[in-house]
């Protein structure tokens, strides 16, 4: 059985992070690791970690339920950092699964988990990860679907980020996020990765998170702007070619989106 790390960063996000970590508790899948790292929170949001944490701490700081065999563990730390992507990268530091995923959002479904790490395993040996669809949620309002469907990156193409588990090995290859950029170290990742084209992600063609709306790259037209810049240059500096007609094409597809 593979382990899953969940990443989760906060910073004054207490009734979200509740929603979060409660999808969480709901999984089927046998072996979760939730590594939280909070911003040194002043609304309550560590007040929340800390009575998760201690719902899932045994003396080996493992818990098993009885009625399931499920396994939660759980990490925190709540300290001031550098930003959402340093929050990032301090939890990848902490974790220690087999499939890594940032989640700060809603898993769909008690199944989310165990539908993407299975992806995984059955995509072959090329297979580094595995994505799906999503939502965009305002309180229980649906503002948006994305498909996300199969592409490459010269179409302007790009998984959802959090919909996106990733074998441990990608992050030990690759790096983790450029805290550069302000709003597209997330993207910028991504194209580390599936630049190479022997590097491929599973689909699964159904919505397995719901986002909270507003985040770092969506969050106003001044956002999609620096999304935007950011996007050609994370492009540029990965060596793509024709790094403006692909921020075309992916500033496109995104509006389609909002069309839908």
């Amino acid at each position: 059985m593979q382990k899953v790390s969940l990443l989760v960063t906060t910073y004054n996000v207490r009734e979200h992070l509740a929603v979060t970590l409660e999808s969480i508790e709901a999984q089927d899948y046998a072996s979760i690791e939730v590594v939280i790292v909070d911003g040194r929170s002043t609304d309550g949001t560590p007040d929340v970690i800390r009575r998760f944490a201690a719902k899932h701490t045994a003396p080996e700081g493992q818990m098993e339920t009885a009625e399931s065999g499920r396994q939660i563990s759980v990490r925190w730390i709540s300290e001031e950092d550098a930003g959402l992507y340093d929050a990032m990268n301090k939890a990848w530091a902490m974790c220690s699964g087999d499939i890594v995923a940032v989640c700060n959002d809603r898993l769909c479904g008690s199944d989310a988990v165990t539908k993407l790490v299975r992806a995984i395993e059955l995509g072959g040996e090329r297979c580094i990860g595995a994505h799906a669809d999503l939502v965009y949620m305002d309180g229980e309002r649906i503002v948006r679907t994305w498909r996300m469907g199969e592409g490459r990156i010269s179409q302007g193409w790009m998984p959802g980020h959090p919909t996106l588990f990733l074998k441990r090995e990608v992050y030990e290859k690759y790096g983790c996020y450029d805290t550069d950029y302000r709003c597209a170290a997330d993207y910028e990742f991504m194209v580390r990765f599936l630049k190479d084209e022997g590097n491929r992600l599973a689909y699964v063609p159904e919505v397995l998170i719901a986002m909270f709306y507003g985040g770092t790259s969506n969050a106003g037209l001044g956002n999609y702007l620096l999304s935007f810049r950011e996007g050609y240059r994370a492009l540029q500096k990965n060596g793509v070619p024709h790094p403006l007609a692909i921020t075309v094409k992916r500033t496109f597809r995104v509006l389609r989106q909002f069309l839908k």
